[in-house]
């Protein structure tokens, strides 16, 4: 029996001991593997600093890149370089920010061809540095931009150039980004010829055209655009631009349904512009086609320049008056914009709008934002008005100096009053003290 015990206590040792020995082997095979596995983890960490490097700014990402020769290599890659903003201004004269020489001289030999978001942003009204945009912008030959912003912060500056040396940069843009799909030229030198080129190159994707204050693109030009650029989405433009015939462009069977266009309706000198009138049956061509469109109509106008405007119904939607206007126009407005969403009175007169008011209330069923600047209206007439709109006003900015107290309504009684017809609290805006 002892001699079989120890026999079976051997075999029981023998066992273990050959346990063991598996158990090793496998914890090397399963070292060697996971060093199999370690050019994946090189690529997962790179892909870590990508995103990283994504959510940081150009220089703290600049400085970072000098760590090693991965991280290096990282802040060359061609996802970080899709969107960029040039910001140009002439440190000689100014200590706002500035793209430095030598990083432009870096994206352009190494990232143009991976450039498709880009805007330049001139921070003064130096032509020094909209001469710098112009040399960046005909460099990039090897680009295929979707969206091209140039702004201008300070002006004239763009508009200080000789048209032919912006156009000649510009045009190389046009000619090599084949499916620029936004584009915003407030503000420039840009002509009809241009614009030519622009739709002979982009026609199939340009959606968005932004171009207020282009002095030297005619109604024919815009129209050429609206003709061919049939995916054309969001549109800004002046009033001079507008004509019948672009409505009905834009109305056509061919084209989408356009959703935003834009329009700003300015002069400068009193009495000396001209402003023509669009047809009803235009507009009614336009709403038709383009239901849900968001009409924005920015006037800067004096007050005897009204007289074309606001006489049959139009489909505005967002209606800004810059300039003082009167309490005839704004009657108007009330009878003649049913689908008016937002107003904005920057000045009015000494004259309340009490009446003026009501029948906005009255016919503008969609009207969800107001602000009144310099205009006197009574409490009574604006308890009246905000009952009348209710719950649906959600933006209401009134300065207190607006509100003229009555009988009815002290200026301490009207925030509760007002407040229990919108739902929320609600206080007039104070004027600032400084």
């Amino acid at each position: 029996m002892k001699r079989g015990r120890k026999t079976n206590e051997a075999n029981s040792s023998s066992s273990e001991d050959t346990a063991e020995k598996e158990s090793k082997r496998h914890k090397v095979v399963e070292k060697k593997t996971i060093v199999v596995q370690s050019p994946d983890w090189a690529n997962l960490l790179q892909d870590i600093i990508l995103q990283v490097f994504q959510y940081l700014p150009l220089l703290d990402r600049a400085h970072a890149s000098q760590v090693c020769r991965s991280w290096n290599q990282v802040f060359h890659m061609p996802d970080l370089w899709r969107c960029f903003e040039f910001e140009l201004n002439q440190p000689a004269t100014s200590n706002l920010r500035t793209t430095h020489p030598e990083l432009i001289k870096q994206i352009i030999k190494r990232h143009s061809n991976h450039l498709q978001y880009v805007s330049f942003k001139v921070v003064d009204s130096s032509k020094e540095s909209a001469e710098a945009a112009c040399d960046i912008l005909s460099q990039l030959v090897n680009c295929s931009l979707k969206t091209l912003g140039l702004i201008s912060t300070a002006r004239p500056s763009f508009m200080d150039l000789p048209k032919s040396h912006f156009i000649s940069a510009l045009t190389v843009v046009f000619v090599n980004s084949k499916s620029l799909s936004s584009l915003k030229i407030d503000d420039t030198p840009v002509d009809d010829p241009s614009l030519k080129v622009l739709v002979a190159n982009n026609s199939d994707t340009l959606k968005l055209l932004k171009m207020s204050s282009c002095p030297h693109v005619s109604p024919a030009g815009i129209l050429c655009v609206a003709d061919q650029c049939h995916g054309l989405r969001e549109l800004a433009l002046n009033y001079h631009l507008l004509s019948d015939e672009l409505l009905l462009a834009l109305s056509s069977e061919k084209h989408v349904r356009l959703e935003h266009l834009r329009i700003d309706v300015v002069s400068e000198n009193p009495g000396q512009t001209q402003f023509h009138t669009i047809q009803k049956s235009s507009w009614d061509a336009f709403i038709k086609h383009s239901p849900k469109v968001n009409l924005v109509m920015y006037f800067f106008l004096y007050e005897e320049e009204f007289d074309p405007f606001f006489r049959y119904e139009i489909p505005v939607t967002h209606l800004y008056f810059g300039r003082s206007v009167s309490k005839d126009v704004l009657g108007r407005v009330g009878m003649t914009c049913p689908r008016l969403v937002e107003l904005v009175v920057c000045a009015n007169g000494l004259r309340p709008l009490d009446e003026e008011l009501i029948c906005i209330a009255e016919r503008c069923k969609y009207l969800s934002a107001v602000g009144l600047g310099e205009c006197e209206v009574s409490c009574s007439a604006f308890v009246e008005f905000v009952k009348m709109c209710g719950g649906r006003l959600s933006q209401l900015s009134i300065m207190e100096e607006v509100l003229i107290p009555d009988q009815k309504y002290s200026l301490e009684q009207i925030h509760w009053e007002v407040s229990k017809h919108l739902g929320r609290v609600w206080f007039p805006d104070m004027m600032p003290t400084w």
